[in-house]
């Protein structure tokens, strides 16, 4: 793990924690303004408030930079699905119209901005645009940077274990004294100047000596 990488993944946890605590906010405040009017809960905003809570808490126990917080990688995938997910359930309510559609008046803007004590409510209303804007907006970057934590998870962890694996194959071979290439070269002339020599020598020396007894 380098510094680099634990620099990212601190950006990344604390931007995460920061994108699901904008959207746990607005979703919550929502939730409790329809139950103060008795009305009825939509199960994707529902949905909404159990990713961004569950988000929040990951965040904050992996935001230190060792190693466990990368191991978590497939965790950050699965986070990044319930985002994707949540991100089309919601836009999908209020469509390409956001603000103008009929859900949007009709149920958030009608609840968010109390209209229930309007009995001459009319349909139209722009109440709390604003923050359906920002929790579709904060829901896609949260849903980036946890693709982007395990990417990067994903690949610290591939470079660690090749680097253990790398050093257990190097310390194998010490421990057997298995002789490496630069080894067994550095012994071939030994063997060529020495025990090849030694014989020659021993032969001239008996050669000499029968002659000399032959004489």
């Amino acid at each position: 793990m380098g510094v680099v990488s634990k620099g990212v993944q601190v950006a990344l946890r604390i931007f995460q924690l920061i994108c699901s605590v904008i959207v746990l906010g607005i979703l919550a405040r929502f939730v409790h303004r329809v139950s103060a009017a008795g009305g009825s809960h939509d199960g994707r905003v529902i949905y909404g408030l159990v990713v961004a809570s569950i988000s929040t808490l990951f965040a904050l126990v992996f935001i230190v930079p060792l190693l466990y917080s990368f191991l978590v990688f497939p965790f950050d995938f699965a986070l990044f699905v319930m985002w994707l997910v949540l991100f089309c359930l919601l836009i999908t309510r209020s469509g390409t119209s956001v603000c103008s559609s009929s859900w949007f008046c009709n149920y958030w803007g009608y609840y968010w901005g109390g209209f229930w004590r309007n009995p001459f409510f009319n349909g139209n209303t722009s109440a709390g645009c604003g923050h359906w804007r920002t929790s579709l907006a904060f829901s896609f970057m949260a849903m980036v940077a946890f693709l982007v934590t395990s990417i990067l998870g994903a690949w610290v962890v591939s470079r660690h274990w090749t680097k253990r694996r790398r050093e257990r194959r190097a310390g194998t071979s010490a421990t057997t004294g298995t002789p490496t290439t630069s080894q067994i070269g550095g012994h071939a002339p030994a063997h060529g100047t020495g025990a090849g020599a030694a014989p020659g020598t021993a032969h001239a020396t008996q050669g000499t000596t029968h002659t000399g007894t032959y004489v």
